[in-house]
């Protein structure tokens, strides 16, 4: 397996791979493949945090990390990370996820943040948000918000994560 950075003649397959790895998520509303689209487009976008797996030449998985914001502090926002589902459980979204957390760590990046599996996302070191500080601008479980220290040396932040406007969330109390 290789992991590396999208390129744009890789957007059609990402754009499937995207697609088919939500058609049976027990949590998707099916625009997943839309939202990379236009996070792609947006100035949250970050080309070096963009990547894909692939197998044998095949690209098998995708993940995005793109800006967000805490206070005036900027964070990252996993989403979505998808892998197709005939090459899930094999450890390419750990991969991914591993070498995401690397890039962004080096490239200043203190803190990833992901809305997803209470399951999954800890085995990569996700605890919950609000234990680094970082609340959701919505009602969501607490095991399911979930944030990573990408930098054992960035400041500690509190506040409320405000994701790109494509993500299309509001927060709770605007």
């Amino acid at each position: 397996m290789q992991i590396r950075k999208e390129r744009p003649e890789d957007y059609d397959s990402i754009y499937d791979v995207v697609k088919k790895a939500f058609e049976s998520a027990e949590h998707s509303d099916g625009n997943e493949q839309d939202l990379v689209t236009a996070l792609r487009k947006s100035d949250s976008y970050i080309p070096e945090l963009a990547l894909v797996a692939e197998v044998k030449g095949k690209i098998v998985g995708h993940i995005m990390f793109t800006k967000a914001k805490v206070g005036d502090n900027t964070v990252l926002a996993l989403a979505p990370l998808s892998v197709l589902p005939e090459y899930q459980r094999k450890g390419i979204g750990t991969a991914l996820i591993r070498e995401g957390h690397s890039i962004a760590g080096k490239s200043g990046y203190g803190y990833s943040c992901v809305l997803g599996s209470e399951i999954f996302y800890p085995k990569s070191g996700y605890v919950p948000a609000d234990t680094l500080g970082i609340s959701p601008p919505f009602d969501v479980p607490r095991e399911n918000f979930m944030a990573y220290k990408t930098d054992s040396h960035s400041p500690e932040i509190k506040g409320t994560i405000e994701y790109a406007k494509e993500f299309g969330i509001k927060s709770d109390d605007k």
